[in-house]
Parts: structure tokens; sequence; C-alpha cells
């Protein structure tokens, strides 16, 4: 039997939205804190730990410490995996 699986939509409410904000803001200062050259890809860094962090909070982790911590992990292997030398 076929079936179609869509993507589960998820809604997050007041208190989760503070949370994700304050996991990207944390994930955020902790590059610029690091003195990291961001060589003209800072609007593509942000964007990437904007979208790890959503994804990883409709996977049902809502740890400001661990979204902060998992989106700069995510970040950091994505950049070794495209490009070894580059900065970020």
């Amino acid at each position: 039997m076929l079936t179609n699986i869509k993507a589960q939509s998820v809604a997050f409410g007041p208190d989760e939205v503070l949370v994700l904000g304050g996991a990207f803001d944390k994930a955020w200062r902790s590059i610029l804190d690091s003195g990291a050259q961001l060589d003209g890809n800072a609007e593509s860094a942000r964007e990437i730990l904007a979208k790890r962090i959503i994804e990883t909070a409709k996977g049902g982790e809502l740890n400001q410490n661990r979204l902060s911590d998992d989106a700069l992990a995510h970040l950091t292997a994505m950049n070794l995996r495209s490009a070894p030398h580059s900065r970020i």
C-alpha cells in the first residue's frame, strides 16, 4: 500500500519562539565573540544557524543551550565539508 507522507508542519507558541530566538542570538554572539572571519558570508551563516535551530526544534528539542550548540556544530561541520581552508 502506497501512502503520501507530507512533512509535518509545526507551529511554535510565543514561549518557544523566545527560546528559538535566544538560541539564535546566543549562537551568533558566540561566532562574533570568537573573532571568526566571515569573509562576506555573514548572511549565509545566519541563515544556516536559523534553519538548523528551527529544524532541531521541530524534532522536539527546546533547550536554548542545546539548540545553540547544535547549530554551531552544524555550521562548523558544513564549513569543514565545503571548504576546508575557509574561516566560515
